[in-house]
């Protein structure tokens, strides 16, 4: 009995040594980080997410003094990598590049999701947002949305838009399009955007939703023609496109963002301390042009305004989802 009291006290006694040595509150802050940050990526090498999260470690990396090194676990939409990280221990050492998909379009194709972004995650900061482009092909003769409407009440569910796939944010985005302007049109998905635009070029569909980089070089050769950019202001790189309220549909303002996430029940100090060093490394000049060649604009801000906008994205992708009645792939 003696002996089971004394390691009981033994036991004790280690624990609140072992308490007392952590570091908390900006102590835990001031020593962290002490080792290399992984950033794992839920999509292959070369796409935007990853190109997103290797130009953000660079930078990062300056302002926390340590190596952030970026590890693809690609699969499931992204699934696979989220999942990853948020079952990763929640001290810091591991970070997630989010993207629109994989955070605020995956719960809403997929019921039996391995993990819950409303609370698997903390929010650590916004990186960057883009709009996308409403396009029609440059040789159509329809150059206004109204043009389109017209086209489209003449033909209902025939008239058809092509996107990067079942349940990406290209179609998500068409079947809002369509519900804004009132009218009905038939889905074509694609196994990415290029091969999209690639059809709406040759004539195969009338209509395909895709971001700026790809259709940019295409829009200045007049072989696309866009008639909308779902942003409330015209952007600095197409001042010929209108905006989505200058055309018409002023709540069609959607955004594709990439932002860092870590696992939920990460220190406050340590969710601050990464906040701070990645506003800063976003004000660096070279960043925001790199960002800016990919179609993307830096945005940084706090913690709780990129977890309002995941907040609000989880309704509104669900709300699409469920009204166009759209199945996962």
């Amino acid at each position: 009995m003696f002996t089971k009291r004394l390691n009981l006290l033994m036991s004790s006694a280690a624990s609140v040594l072992l308490l007392c040595a952590a570091p908390t509150g900006p102590a835990l802050a001031d020593t962290y980080p002490d080792r290399p940050i992984r950033m794992i990526v839920g999509f292959p090498p070369g796409g935007g997410v990853d190109i997103a999260a290797r130009l953000l470690a660079s930078e990062l990396s300056k302002q926390l003094n340590q190596s952030i090194v970026v590890e693809n676990r690609a699969g499931a939409a992204g699934a696979i990598g989220a999942e990853t990280a948020a079952r990763a221990q929640p001290d810091g050492y591991t970070l997630l590049m989010g993207n629109t998909g994989s955070i605020t379009i995956n719960p809403a194709l997929y019921p039996s999701l391995s993990y819950n972004p409303a609370t698997d995650f903390t929010p650590i900061g916004l990186v960057s947002k883009s709009p996308l482009l409403i396009l029609v092909n440059g040789a159509s003769n329809v150059d206004t949305l109204a043009e389109f409407q017209a086209k489209a009440m003449e033909r209902p569910k025939t008239v058809t838009f092509g996107s990067g796939g079942t349940g990406s944010i290209g179609h998500l985005t068409g079947e809002m399009f369509a519900s804004h302007a009132q009218i009905e049109l038939l889905h074509v998905p694609y196994r990415g955007g290029s091969p999209a635009v690639a059809d709406l070029m040759g004539g195969h569909v009338d209509m395909v939703v895709e971001g700026v980089p790809i259709a940019a070089p295409l829009l200045q050769d007049k072989r696309l023609t866009a008639l909308l950019v779902t942003s409330g202001e015209r952007i600095a790189s197409l001042p010929d496109v209108p905006s989505a309220a200058e055309a018409g549909l002023p709540d069609l303002q959607i955004d594709a963002w990439y932002g860092v996430l870590a696992p939920a029940g990460t220190p406050a100090p340590i969710v601050e301390k990464l906040n701070t060093a990645i506003n800063a490394a976003l004000q660096s000049t070279e960043i925001k042009e790199k960002f800016a060649s990919q179609g993307a604009e830096v945005v940084g801000g706090k913690p709780e305004q990129f977890a309002d906008l995941i907040s609000d994205q989880l309704n509104r992708w669900k709300t699409t989802v469920d009204q166009a009645g759209i199945k996962a792939p």
